[in-house]
């Protein structure tokens, strides 16, 4: 059972691997502003709606920039599958960590969600002003990167990883980013 739980959290560092490359790619893209701004993209049903300039750099990415879309699914399917590995991780045994990091984990996703601005999350998640989201996003994600980090390294002090399960750890990592 240890080795199924170091390797599940191997697979979460490969996920939050995949989560700051797609997130470093999104970063150049997006606007973290809630300016109210005319959309001028490629999508003519909305030319000319007046939205936020997060919300307009988010179709942007989406729509215009190549690739963008896979990126974005990319960072999304990769973030639902740490939270769902993370609680799984939990159920394993490693509590302390896992709790902390779920905890995390979800503050990373609500406020990555408000930094985007769409028309839901004025309604659910209040009038907080986009670039507060954003960084509240680019906080939580690094404390994230240093829970998984902290915690790989005391499972490999008592129990070094060796090649099989490092290659296991990505092997299936990239399976599950790929087909969820």
């Amino acid at each position: 059972m240890e080795r199924v739980r170091q390797l599940i959290g191997e697979m979460l560092v490969c996920f939050f691997a995949v989560l700051l490359l797609t997130g470093g790619f999104l970063a150049f893209f997006h606007v973290p502003s809630d300016e109210m701004v005319p959309y001028s993209g490629s999508y003519e049903p909305l030319r000319g709606t007046l939205m936020s300039d997060a919300y307009a750099s988010a179709l942007n990415i989406s729509l215009d920039v190549r690739g963008g879309l896979l990126i974005r699914q990319l960072h999304h399917t990769s973030s639902i599958l740490l939270v769902a590995g993370t609680i799984l991780w939990l159920l394993l045994g490693r509590f302390r960590y896992a709790l902390v990091a779920l905890g995390l984990g979800a503050l990373a996703a609500l406020s990555g969600y408000g930094a985007v601005d769409d028309l839901l999350s004025g309604a659910v998640l209040g009038k907080v002003p986009v670039p507060l989201w954003y960084g509240l996003h680019l906080l939580t994600v690094l404390a994230v990167g240093a829970v998984l980090v902290v915690s790989s390294r005391k499972e490999a002090a008592r129990r070094p990883r060796t090649p099989a399960l490092i290659a296991l750890s990505i092997g299936l990592a990239v399976l599950a980013v790929l087909s969820f």
